[in-house]
Parts: C-alpha cells; structure tokens; sequence
C-alpha cells in the first residue's frame, strides 16, 4: 500500500500547468474553481443595469458645463415634463397668500426650532441656490420683491416623500416655484417656510450667474434688463427711488392746484427747445411728422385757453449724442404757472427739490460718484437757499475780461469777439461757431464746472433763449435760470415771452441760425405765433430732466443706469 502512495504522490507531483508549471492536482482544483467564480461574478457584472448617475453628481456636471450644453438638457428636460402626468412645468395659475416680504415681517418673531404646524401659508419666488443636506433635506434661497426667504424641504414634512424626491428632482437654479408650506425657524436661526410643497410654475432654461459673481459686463447688464434685475438686488432699488422722485412731483404739483396734461409727441413742427429732432412718416396724411423736443408750445397754448397752472411728466425725443448724460428719448416735466415770473420759479424749484430729497432720505445730503463706484466719493449738498451765479457778471469774473455786451451779441463783431476768446482760452466749438454756441461752450468750461451743489445760473443773453422774456433791467439779457448739479443741468426756466411781435423776431433770428447750418435751431411756429396774438398773461415756465435728477439721487454716473431699456448701439 504504501509502494501505491508513492505512486500516486509522484503522478499528483508530475500534473503541469498551461504555463507549463509543475503543480499538484489539488492547487489545480483550486484554481480552476477560482477562475469559475471569477467568471460568473463577471457574467453577474455584464447583466447588470448601470447605476443611474445620483441627482448630485448630475447638478454638480450642470454646474460645470457649458451654457449651450446646459440650454439643451435644461429645454430637454422641460419637454420631458409637460408629457407626464406630474404637472406641467408651465401652469395657468398659482395663488399667492402671502409675499415674501409679507411673510418675513409677519413671521420674523418666531423662536429657534419653531414651527407653526396650524399655518399654512403659499408665497413664491425664484431660486437662487440650492443646497443639499443628504437626500432627503434640501434647502433652497428663494428671491423676489428685493428680498430673500430660506426654503427648507424636508421628505418627512412634505406631502409624500415619493413626491419630495420626484418635485425637488424637476427644481434648477433660476426656476420660478409656488410653495406651500409652513413657517418655521431653522435650529441655527434662519427664518425659513417647510414646504408639504413645492410646485413649478415657470422653468429657468439658461444657467443662472452666481449671485457672488453677479454681472458686471455693462452691455449685458443693459442689454439684458431682466439678467441685471434678477441678479443685482441694487439696481431694482434705483427705479424705486425714480418712481418715489415722480410720484413726489406729482404730488407737489396737484397740491399747488395744477392740472396734469398730455400734448401731442408727433408734431409738423418740432418748437420748444434748440435741439436736432427724430422724423417720422404718417402714411395716411402722406405727411412727414417731427417727433416733440419739448413739450412747451401746446403747454402755453392752454394757458392762452384760461388753464392757468398745467404740467406734465413725458418723453421727449432729441436726435443727438449718446453719451454717459445724455440718450436720445428721455423724461421730463414741465409746467407752466400764470402769473409767476422767474423769481417764484426760483422758490418753486428750491422747495420742490430740497423736500423731494428730504422725503426720499431723511436729510439734504446725498453721497455722489461722478467717477463710478470705485471713484471718490463727493457730498451733494441740497440744503435751501441754493447758491445762484450771473451769467456775465460772474463770467466776466472768472475769465478776468470784459465780454461784447449782451444786447450787441447779434452782431459780427460780438461774435468774432466770443470767437477770439475761445481760441485765446483753447476752447473747442465746432460749427457753427454763432455767439450763442461759443458763450454756452465758455459757460460750459468757466461756470458750469464750479457748480457741485445745486446752483442756480441766471439771466441768459437773448441769443441763448428764445423763448424767454428780456430782463426787465439789464438789455440784451432775459429773465431764465438754469439749475446745475454735479456740473450738470437739471432744470430750465424762464419768464415766459409773451409780446407775439417779439417772438415773431426771435423766430426769424433761429431761422438764420438755422439756415447757418445750426441743427438745433428752432422752427418758426406760426400756430403758436397766432395763439400769442389771443394773449398769453404773464406766466412762469419750468422744465426738468428726470433722468438726470434720478442719477444724482440714485449715486449713478451713467444715464443707462436709471433707464430699464437704455439706447444701445
């Protein structure tokens, strides 16, 4: 027996390998029951469905993408949804009881890990973040009317936690959402709505910027209106200082006893104001039509009428220059008071805008970037009585000369002498070079620069104002001021030229001008001529940009600021 156990010790020693390897027939079993599990577990692998990707790595790959990528998904998506039976991601209606800001006053009260399980409450928004605590918490910031509210889902206060997963897996950034819910204070003290729902009323299909990044690129921000106000919480707080500055004017205005009025914005004749007006074409007159530069004309024409105090608060049109002050349709108000002259208007205009800002901010100070925001900051004072200059005195004083007298500024002479100064000083006038435009550019550079707080320039030279009645004692000039602030204008006014002869003249001397290659030169207006002849009574008339006002009080250095739809080129 033991002559067998050799034998077969020696032929289980003599089994090989594939590789050729001397191996005994038990490692041999072993391994070929190896190889066996190894393959079945490798079969078992290959029939497996894939792992659907988890709904945090997917965000996490939206989040990484590029938008075009993200727009496709997203629409994708969104099609997907309006076939299934879970809502359509686009629904007629969603009822609101209460807002956002509503809800973070009326709950703000609420203790630490406090919830009002008896309340329910619905209130929507749009997110802006979405944070996830594990599956089954997640919170989003929801934003809308300027404000912000935490929104915590949980799968054990929702409704199902079949739908939490299936409602909460449809929600992206930038998506409009209703929620129902009940208000409550999270452990660490943020005051929060926990939904038992949270329904999609309007999907976001482009990749919302950050809120830390923001949008700084200018042309996208104003191009983009929407993009801007969505993202930049500030710029919703400009309009609504706008608003409050329109809504104070209106108020100030009917309080005095003045009427509120609408005048034509097409015109045959485009009168009011020196400035380059926008055509238009009405076909059925076959007429060619001047949108309005100034809404001034029809206004005196209705105190002619017997309606003594009128204003309004509309766009006009000029057909000029777009720069950082200046866009080619704009709003202003104007009024027209019977029985007034340019000192009343001078009281007018101080009380009106000294207690606008007073109401707007509590005190007559306002800060001012004319550099943009991360230029020097500069006070503006806006405390009455304003400081007031004289056109010529004040001129002839700081440029140190005499200048022509202002009732020989319709002469050669007087103009050549302007012009003298101008090259003297190195002070640009393009043509033409008229005695009006050559006196603006030096009061532009000498009197206008000097002017930060609100400052009154007063007694204009008849050349420079049409429009305006001659100055009851001083010849050649007229009764008007112009308010500036920061170095620009924001107000215009004037005793109102009523002797119809006169205006007639002044009419004829802009047609020259006109004819001399000056674009801003005005029409002659013979309606408005003839309504003169009825009899205008003495009467104040005042104009204000309110864009312009609106950037001072706002802190805004560009015009496209305080405009939602600014012109772009």
């Amino acid at each position: 027996m033991a002559g067998e156990e050799d034998k077969e010790n020696k032929a289980d020693a003599a089994t090989t390998d594939e590789g050729g390897e001397k191996i005994s027939k038990s490692e041999l079993k072993r391994r070929l029951k190896a190889e066996k599990k190894a393959a079945e577990k490798a079969e078992k692998e290959k029939n497996k469905p894939a792992p659907a990707p988890s709904a945090k790595k997917e965000k996490v790959n939206e989040e990484e993408i590029s938008p075009n990528e993200y727009f496709k998904l997203r629409s994708g998506a969104v099609e997907e949804l309006k076939n299934t039976t879970s809502g359509h991601p686009y629904p007629h209606k969603f009822h609101v009881s209460t807002s956002l800001t509503d809800f973070l006053h009326k709950y703000h009260h609420l203790k630490d890990s406090e919830t009002l399980h008896d309340v329910e409450v619905t209130t929507a928004g749009r997110i802006h973040a979405i944070r996830e605590s594990g599956a089954k918490l997640i919170f989003y910031d929801l934003r809308g009317e300027g404000v912000k509210l935490q929104v915590m889902a949980t799968a054990n206060a929702y409704k199902s936690e079949t739908d939490f997963a299936a409602d909460t897996g449809k929600l992206r950034r930038g998506d409009i959402v209703g929620v129902t819910g009940n208000p409550g204070r999270t452990k660490k003290g943020e005051l929060s709505i926990i939904p038992k729902e949270v329904k999609l009323l309007a999907p976001c299909l482009h990749m919302l910027p950050h809120l830390h990044y923001g949008i700084k690129d200018k042309e996208t921000r104003y191009r983009q209106r929407y993009l801007d106000l969505i993202i930049n919480s500030d710029v919703r707080k400009k309009f609504q200082i706008r608003a409050q500055i329109i809504s104070y004017m209106r108020r100030f205005f009917d309080e005095m006893g003045f009427l509120e009025i609408e005048t034509p914005m097409m015109n045959m004749i485009p009168g009011g104001a020196t400035a380059k007006p926008f055509m238009t074409h009405h076909n059925d007159l076959n007429m060619d039509l001047y949108m309005r530069v100034a809404p001034e004309l029809y206004h005196k024409m209705l105190v002619v009428g017997g309606i003594d105090r009128v204003y309004e608060i509309g766009k006009q049109f000029r057909n000029e220059g777009i720069d950082m002050t200046h866009n080619p349709e704009f709003t202003t108000c104007e009024f027209y008071m019977a029985y007034a002259d340019y000192n009343d208007l001078i009281e007018i205009t101080e009380k009106l805008i000294s207690g606008m800002v007073k109401a707007i901010f509590g005190t007559y100070k306002v800060t001012y970037h004319p550099d943009g925001p991360e230029g020097e900051a500069q006070e503006i004072d806006f405390t009455p009585p304003f400081k007031r200059l004289r056109m010529f005195p004040d001129l002839e004083r700081i440029l140190g000369q005499k200048l022509p007298a202002p009732d020989q500024l319709h002469t050669e002479e007087s103009r050549a002498a302007l012009d003298a100064v101008c090259v003297a000083k190195g002070i640009e006038c393009p043509p033409p070079r008229t005695a009006a435009r050559l006196l603006d550019k030096l009061v532009g550079e000498y009197l206008e620069e000097t002017c930060i707080n609100p400052t009154f320039i007063t007694e204009h030279p008849q050349v420079m104002s049409p429009l305006a009645k001659w100055h009851r004692s001083e010849k050649g000039l007229t009764e008007r001021f112009e308010l500036f602030v920061m170095k620009k204008e924001v107000c215009n006014a004037y005793t109102e030229l009523n002797d119809p002869m006169v205006q007639r003249s002044r009419f004829e001397q802009q047609a020259k001008d006109k004819a001399s290659g000056d674009d801003e030169a005005m029409f002659l207006d013979e309606n408005f001529c003839t309504a003169l002849e009825y009899g205008l009574p003495p009467t104040g008339g005042w104009g204000m940009g309110i864009d312009r006002l609106s950037m001072f009080l706002t802190d805004s250095n560009n015009i496209k600021e305080v405009l939602f739809f600014p012109a772009m080129k």
